[in-house]
């Protein structure tokens, strides 16, 4: 019975076009962005939607640090934070992040989705009566944290400043509020009106959650993110963020003021009992911080091949959605069955690598590629990538950017 219960929602979702398939690839460390397909001797692919955004996890300094840790401390943790786990590299990591973000301090979870969940989570329950206001396109991992807990919640509509504070002014300025957005929205790479949101956040007596996952490591002064880039992270209460992306190992971390940081070392499930990242990993983790808060080499070699990118895809027509504003680019498709084809074709006949986004990660009818550069890749690779995308558009007769947005604006 359970069997067949399961199998037929599987079968629902394969039907739908739905379905998840891994492509297998193998990356080869020193030639990033090349990775070989199943572990084949073949020609390497290209991939273009990786989320090692500065290829940080193939650096020299990181790799070093985390040779050195392994062979000094070992494979694993040994245990939970709280129970034989809390090496003297978290002390160094949480303090760096600490820095970097301008707060009083920090605290390092085993992956980002972990630590949304579980300061959601932990701050709902915790503060009484608290109302919790979320942007509609959070990320999965902000939603499960709110849903899990009993609050009242409110969504307010993508970056719409003035729904939110509808939506905040209908409440006593004495209820607890939180706030929850994101600075750069990985599925359309607009940024949010963060400036804009912590004022009015704070005129309602509102404290603010910020994730910066796809912005720490790439933008700001130091790397620290939109909200810093802007001067305004020193006004944002909690700012949450991942090392699996632009910091390019694993791990998600929130940086807030001591109070903050502590209740949810103490009250959060989802931190109290899990195993903690072993020491090899917080090295990693802690030399590719200090590196990105010290060199703006790559962050800005990312930027130039994104405009370059950007550019070139412009130039052979290609859909870029106008929505973004970052390094992600996301070129829209517009049917699920076509995008996995299309995908298919990319792989095999043109050696290149991107990942079809099909529903629920965006709408239906808005199926795409999430496409982003990153320092490694070469003008030769650009080229290359949006002269295949063109003839695979053509090959499946996918609307091109001059025909959709067209249409759209008409």
């Amino acid at each position: 019975m359970y069997q067949a219960l399961l199998r037929e929602q599987l079968e629902t979702l394969k039907s739908s076009n739905q379905y998840r398939t891994f492509t297998t690839l193998s990356r080869i460390c020193g030639q990033y962005p090349l990775a070989k397909l199943d572990g084949r001797e073949q020609e390497p692919v290209v991939v273009w939607c990786s989320n090692d955004y500065l290829g940080m996890s193939q650096h020299p300094a990181v790799r070093e640090q985390m040779h050195d840790a392994l062979e000094t401390y070992g494979a694993g943790s040994g245990g939970s934070r709280n129970i034989g786990g809390s090496h003297e590299v978290y002390a160094s990591l949480e303090a760096s992040l600490a820095d970097w973000h301008d707060k009083e301090a920090a605290l390092v979870f085993p992956t980002g989705f972990g630590s949304n969940d579980a300061t959601l989570q932990c701050l709902l329950r915790r503060i009484p009566d608290c109302v919790v206001i979320s942007d509609e396109l959070n990320h999965a991992s902000i939603v499960n944290g709110i849903r899990s807990t009993p609050n009242e919640r409110k969504i307010f509509r993508h970056n719409d400043v003035e729904h939110l504070e509808q939506i905040l002014a209908s409440y006593p300025l004495g209820q607890p509020k939180i706030v929850v957005f994101e600075s750069i929205y990985s599925m359309d790479g607009d940024i949010a009106p963060i400036a804009e949101i912590v004022a009015i956040a704070k005129r309602y007596n509102a404290l603010t959650y910020l994730d910066e996952v796809h912005a720490v490591g790439m933008y700001g002064p130091r790397g620290a993110g939109i909200a810093a880039e802007l001067g305004v992270a020193n006004q944002v209460d909690i700012i949450q963020g991942t090392m699996a992306k632009a910091i390019g190992v694993i791990g998600g971390y929130i940086a807030a003021t001591q109070v903050i940081v502590d209740a949810v070392r103490s009250f959060a499930t989802g931190f109290i009992f899990t195993t903690s990242l072993p020491p090899a990993i917080t090295a990693g983790c802690l030399a590719s911080v200090e590196h990105l808060k010290a060199s703006s080499t790559e962050r800005d070699r990312l930027h130039a091949q994104t405009a370059k990118l950007r550019e070139r895809l412009k130039h052979h027509d290609v859909p870029v959605m106008p929505c973004s504003q970052t390094h992600v680019l996301p070129v829209r498709v517009g049917e699920a069955k076509r995008c996995k084809a299309a995908a298919e074709r990319l792989l095999h006949n043109h050696g290149v690598y991107l990942q079809p986004i099909n529903y629920p990660s965006v709408p239906v009818g808005t199926e795409r590629f999430r496409v982003n550069a990153t320092p490694n890749h070469s003008d030769a690779q650009i080229e290359h990538l949006a002269v295949s995308l063109r003839e695979t558009f053509d090959h499946f007769s996918i609307p091109l950017a001059s025909e959709v947005f067209a249409a759209e604006v008409a």
